[in-house]
């Protein structure tokens, strides 16, 4: 169920929020709760019900092995529980990868593997990895089943995160006044999924079919066409996941669940670093606290540090696909992380115009790879964007941009470059008259965008869906 549907703002929506208020103010909040896990296991479900008993499943394992790390806190309980989670992981979305790349080496010998990846499956494992990890170091404490089900498949943020800890989600459902309506709450949740929904579908949407007509065939696109298809995914991207987020927040906040900020203005960063403290922050703060600094951080040298981070950069890209791109592009930032730790000692400063200027430029290469089809589909759109012999098309014309796409580009660039990011939007938010009704009038442009889609086609699924 998408989120940029009408099925589920104008049914599924309204739907659970009657129901859970409705509970929570007639039985106890265990009740509630059962009602809101229901209600997601059905978001959930929507895609494909088969994949329902697979988070079950998922669900009753680690709650068992959490159970057993309450009473007894052995290491092999957690790594075991870790194991099961990661061999899960692993036959869903890197089976087929590795049986595909030893039959490369070994024709005819294996098999080939085709499994449908089960939607969420990286977000809600990892978060589930953190919850025994948790568990493990006596940070979280959980031993109600239907509450440990509510914080891993609580419906806004169980598809493409943000991942939450146990320790900020859980605390807040036993809030006083959590369970009943809270009109300011409601207010400032509309106006935030309404800016996520309007970067999805009138932004991100929009910039998908100039990625796609370079991406598809790399080896026809211009000069001019593979900047233009590279600068439209950067931004696509961006506006797409950042918008699920913005949207993913604004959800919580109808339950009066504040979901942590995972995006905030990273295209405006003044290093790699930096734009690593802004990009997918619930993944990087994952990432570092339960792969870099395991590994030993930087507490082991400077050599071991630098690895440390290499290979916690190479697993990051990994983990979002079954692809050489993937991996090519979390050793891309391994090294520019790498690189920056070097800059900065060394004592260079630079402008902090050029600084937030190379930092963008970087990172869009990165972008060419997690994009392309293949680490040589990449090469040919770096290669076509570094050739002036083929400014304008490569081999034929169809990829000549109209300038209503340049200028749709250039104001997609300037507004992640000096636009407020939609937290800085909601946090100044109170209600007015005004804010009501710009609120009103991008939600109906919304709906309007939405309708064509569904003319067209059928709505566009988020970028993230596919991680």
């Amino acid at each position: 169920m998408l989120y940029n549907s009408f099925v589920f703002i104008f049914l599924f929506l309204p739907c659970i929020l009657v129901a859970y208020y409705g509970v929570a103010a007639c039985f106890p909040a265990r009740m509630a709760n059962l009602t809101l896990v229901a209600g997601s296991l059905v978001f959930y479900g929507y895609w494909e019900w088969r994949n329902v008993f697979l988070i079950i499943a998922s669900l009753g394992v680690n709650y068992g092995i959490s159970i057993l790390l309450l009473r007894h806190r052995r290491k092999w309980l957690l790594i075991t529980g870790i194991s099961l989670n990661l061999l899960c992981l692993g036959y869903y979305k890197y089976a087929g990868f590795f049986l595909a790349n030893l039959d490369a080496l070994l024709p005819g010998a294996l098999p080939v593997l085709r499994l449908a990846l089960p939607l969420g499956i990286s977000f809600f494992t990892f978060q589930q990895i953190a919850f025994l990890v948790d568990t493990y170091q006596g940070k979280a404490v959980e031993a109600d089943f239907s509450r440990y089900c509510l914080f891993v498949t609580f419906f806004p943020q169980l598809i493409a995160g943000p991942i939450v800890h146990h320790t900020e989600m859980m605390p807040q459902f036993k809030r006083p006044g959590a369970k009943r309506f809270n009109a300011e709450n409601f207010s400032a949740g509309l106006l935030m999924f309404t800016i996520g929904l309007a970067k999805k579908v009138m932004v991100a949407d929009n910039l998908a079919p100039i990625a796609d007509l370079v991406f598809n065939d790399p080896a026809q696109a211009g000069t001019l066409d593979a900047w233009a298809g590279s600068l439209a995914y950067m931004l696509q991207l961006y506006f797409d996941f950042s918008g699920y987020s913005d949207m993913a927040i604004g959800l919580g906040k109808f339950f009066n669940i504040d979901i942590p900020q995972n995006f905030n203005s990273p295209y405006k960063a003044a290093s790699v670093a930096d734009f690593w403290r802004r990009w997918h922050i619930t993944l990087s703060r994952f990432l570092r606290e339960y792969l870099y600094i395991p590994l030993g951080g930087n507490r082991r040298g400077p050599d071991r540090t630098r690895f440390n981070l290499f290979v916690t950069m190479l697993l990051g890209g990994l983990w979002h696909g079954a692809n050489w791109t993937f991996v090519f592009w979390g050793g891309y930032h391994g090294a520019l992380l790498l690189l920056h730790r070097w800059w900065r000692r060394s004592g260079f400063q630079m402008p902090a115009a050029v600084a937030r200027t190379s930092t963008f430029f970087a990172v869009l290469v990165g972008w060419v790879f997690f994009r392309a089809a293949s680490v040589s589909d990449a090469f040919k759109v770096l290669g076509a964007m570094s050739r002036l012999d083929r400014l304008v098309t490569g081999q034929s014309v169809q990829f000549s941009f109209g300038i209503e796409m340049v200028v749709g580009i250039l104001c997609a660039v300037l507004m992640v470059l000096f636009a407020p990011n939609s937290n800085s939007i909601t946090t100044r938010h109170r209600f007015q008259i005004r804010y009501a009704v710009a609120c009103g009038v991008l939600f109906f442009l919304c709906l309007l965008a939405m309708n064509e889609a569904v003319i067209t086609n059928e709505p566009t699924k988020f970028l993230y869906f596919d991680f």
